[in-house]
């Protein structure tokens, strides 16, 4: 069986700033192309079934920079739709509402484009992605290039855990992480790689 390859895109702007960036579509930074631009060596000894992005141009750019050719884009691997919070910092958030956490609190409705999710919303989406690619890692190695809070929220369903129990792994930009089993079951085999 393959494993499940997860990249972060490389930073942007608003990565950079903290601010929650769902579904804006902001480009790759220069650092964000460098990062990109570095994992080829980690993934040169792949030959993937299948590599998968999110239809964001951040996540596709860091795909090709990372010299992966992109098979497809599913939309359910869009980042979480932080709705009235998009663009904005938790700290930012927090002078309205003292201890807010995204994990625990969620997000408020925003405007048509950004209505915002649930936690409960983004698994589901993550279950979806998960649903169609399981059948791909019989063949071998499946990469899926996104968001950090989305690929927080795969890898705890992979694992069988609760969305939000995605809160306890962190991913920075610009990192590889694999999915994969032990004895037939659902492990992290390596989280949060940045490249060398």
């Amino acid at each position: 069986m393959g494993e499940l390859i997860i990249l972060r895109h490389g930073e942007t702007e608003w990565s950079r700033d903290r601010r929650h960036t769902g579904r804006t579509d902001i480009p790759l930074t220069a650092r964000g192309e460098e990062q990109a631009r570095a994992l080829v060596p980690a993934l040169a000894g792949i030959d993937p079934v299948r590599v998968v992005s999110s239809p964001a141009e951040r996540a596709r750019r860091t795909a090709a920079l990372a010299g992966l050719t992109v098979d497809g884009t599913d939309p359910d691997l869009w980042e979480w739709d932080y709705g009235g919070y998009e663009g904005i910092t938790s700290d930012e958030i927090r002078t309205t509402r003292p201890g807010w956490y995204l994990w625990d609190d969620g997000v408020i409705p925003g405007d048509a484009e950004h209505p915002g999710e649930t936690v409960g919303q983004v698994g589901k989406r993550a279950d979806d992605v998960l649903t169609r690619v399981r059948p791909l890692l019989a063949e071998g190695d499946v990469v899926l290039v996104a968001h950090g809070h989305v690929l927080r929220v795969l890898t705890a369903r992979w694992l069988g855990l609760d969305p939000s129990e995605g809160r306890l792994f962190a991913l920075a930009t610009g990192t590889v992480s694999t999915l994969g089993t032990e004895h037939g079951r659902p492990v992290i085999t390596t989280w949060n790689v940045p490249p060398k």
